[in-house]
């Protein structure tokens, strides 16, 4: 090719856009993730019964392990009386990269959704189906023990 050919520069744009791709797709987390991830909560996450103010009324209930196709569901909420004032995932899918990833975006609006809905007739979050079902599985399992 010519050096200045029109195609030269489309064709090197693309071969630079596709190494781009490739390399961060490649990119690995720093961190162990499965390294206290079946008991730590969420940042910003739902205080345990050991963190709670004593005489504050606010209690926290875990619910089920939920098996899904991607690996376990597991959520924990605080509750005042009946209502949810927070909710967290303390286990999520996370064996395999994509799980990791899908889980970091849908985790979050699942806590949100929870704390909206009051209960866990919540929306499941696209992308995200089998997550979705076991958080609300799992939820509704913490809902049940802490009878609200």
């Amino acid at each position: 090719m010519k050096r200045k050919h029109p195609l030269r520069r489309v064709a090197l744009t693309g071969a630079a856009t596709v190494s781009g791709v490739v390399l961060l797709l490649a990119l690995k987390p720093e961190t162990d993730p499965a390294a206290g991830r079946a008991t730590a909560p969420a940042p910003g996450g739902v205080p345990g019964p050991e963190t709670a103010a004593p005489g504050s009324g606010v209690r926290a209930v875990t619910g089920d392990v939920v098996r899904t196709r991607f690996g376990p569901v597991q959520v924990r909420v605080s509750l005042s009386g009946d209502r949810i004032v927070a909710a967290a995932a303390v286990r999520s899918p996370d064996a395999a990269p994509k799980s990791r990833q899908l889980s970091a975006g849908a985790v979050p609006r699942l806590n949100r959704e929870a704390l909206a809905a009051q209960s866990a007739r919540i929306d499941a979050v696209s992308g995200a189906t089998y997550t979705s079902e076991g958080y609300r599985r799992s939820l509704q399992s913490a809902l049940d023990q802490a009878g609200a």
